[in-house]
């Protein structure tokens, strides 16, 4: 392998992933943070890089909705305060980077389940694409989705999410590499598209993100 080949999976990587540098530039985060659950020693919201694609992105709360479109029986689109009164979840889930650390927070947010579930999912569904304001998306398989009862996270260890990690609402997709953890979600999309590319995944990294298999589709 010669010496440009090697860089562009790193370059890659720094941008996909997350440089471990602590970071933290306000946002709506407020109140003490949790450093330690049920006996589990937490890592700090801090610990993160801002990595976006355009930089974070300022969500009015009073005006951003969550669209759920797609191949459903009923579009549905709910608040930011409809989302958070409802009853949320709280799991502790490590977000591995491509670059080869982890961190470990208390996550806590709504079931997409129960949202997809309420919006009428139709037998041909097959994926749910997940799209940010920035243009960034993502997507995972739907029987992924509902079998891990994945997350649609407001707090990390019990703070609001900072808005450089994803205010108001960040995909906690345990199991997956940290690109598949889309920040500031508004839209989720059911499809039969199983050939579906993100962001990263159209520019090589592996589509199913499993951070047991491999980071790049040609590695």
């Amino acid at each position: 392998m010669n010496k440009m080949t090697i860089l562009i999976p790193i370059s890659l990587a720094l941008a996909a992933g997350c440089s471990r540098v602590a970071q933290n530039k306000g946002g709506p985060m407020n109140g003490e943070e949790i450093r330690t659950y049920n006996g589990i020693k937490l890592s700090s919201v801090n610990d993160f890089r801002e990595n976006s694609i355009r930089g974070p992105q300022k969500i009015d709360t009073s005006t951003w909705r969550l669209e759920i479109t797609g191949l459903v029986d009923t579009p549905r689109t709910y608040t930011y305060h409809e989302l958070l009164s409802r009853q949320l979840e709280k799991k502790v889930i490590t977000m591995k980077c491509v670059e080869g650390w982890d961190v470990t927070l208390l996550w806590e947010g709504v079931p997409l389940p129960e949202l997809l579930n309420e919006a009428g999912v139709r037998p041909e569904a097959r994926v749910a694409i997940f799209a940010s304001p920035d243009g960034y998306s993502t997507s995972l398989p739907l029987s992924y989705v509902m079998n891990k009862r994945l997350l649609l996270a407001a707090k990390m260890n019990g703070l609001n999410i900072p808005r450089e990690r994803g205010f108001p609402f960040q995909l906690a997709a345990e199991g997956k590499w940290g690109y598949k953890w889309i920040k500031w979600v508004s839209k989720i999309e059911l499809s039969s598209d199983t050939a579906y590319r993100g962001f990263w995944e159209q520019r090589g990294y592996s589509n199913d993100g499993d951070e047991r298999g491999l980071i790049f589709e040609n590695q």
